[in-house]
């Protein structure tokens, strides 16, 4: 499925497309996806409860580390977080996979380092795309997936959803081993047009 603009307008598509996905292979059992202030993760869990599947499936929720809006500042509230731990649902506040200290420097100093580059790359496809690679490493660091099954990662373009892709896992210092399996909805165009 392609969307014509990327954008929060897609969420509810984009979600419904990885839950149709899920009912289609019963080999995929994670769901990791970018949710900032947990907004859209509270989203897929109501739709997944709707779907009534046939099996238990792993959500990881991927927010912004502590700090990266403001100093001290934590995007995701703790009465959300806690409302997604009821549900199941495993968090990750962490640092960027594909900026990190990196950024900093380029920040402080400019100019870009090799890790950048790779952001900058992905984003060719889409930012959706470049996070959902992000956020695939990240759970695989933080061990709440397996780097050996298919997952279903879900990025968007700064709020919601407006990427999905089944992706094999990769742990950080194994990041060129992460393999693309399947793109099942992206936006045609990388930046809103109208």
């Amino acid at each position: 499925m392609y969307f014509e603009q990327p954008g929060v307008e897609n969420t509810e598509k984009t979600l419904k497309c990885a839950i149709d996905r899920l009912k289609e292979d019963k080999t995929l059992n994670d769901i990791v996806l970018a949710s900032t202030t947990g907004e859209t993760a509270l989203k897929l869990v109501k739709m997944l409860e709707d779907a009534k599947l046939d099996r238990k499936i792993n959500v990881v929720s991927i927010t912004y580390h502590q700090g990266f809006s403001g100093e001290d500042i934590n995007p995701m509230s703790e009465e959300t977080a806690n409302m997604l731990k009821s549900k199941g649902v495993n968090i990750v506040r962490a640092t960027h996979a594909l900026s990190g200290v990196e950024r900093g420097i380029s920040k402080k100093f400019g100019g870009y380092g090799p890790v950048e580059i790779i952001a900058e790359t992905l984003r060719t496809f889409g930012q959706g795309l470049k996070v959902a690679y992000e956020i695939t490493v990240m759970a695989a660091d933080s061990g709440y997936i397996s780097t050996k099954k298919n997952i279903i990662a879900l990025g968007g373009s700064s709020k919601g959803s407006d990427c999905a892709v089944i992706i094999k896992p990769a742990n950080m210092n194994n990041f060129f081993d992460i393999e693309l399996k399947e793109i099942l909805c992206k936006p045609k165009n990388k930046k809103k047009t109208i």
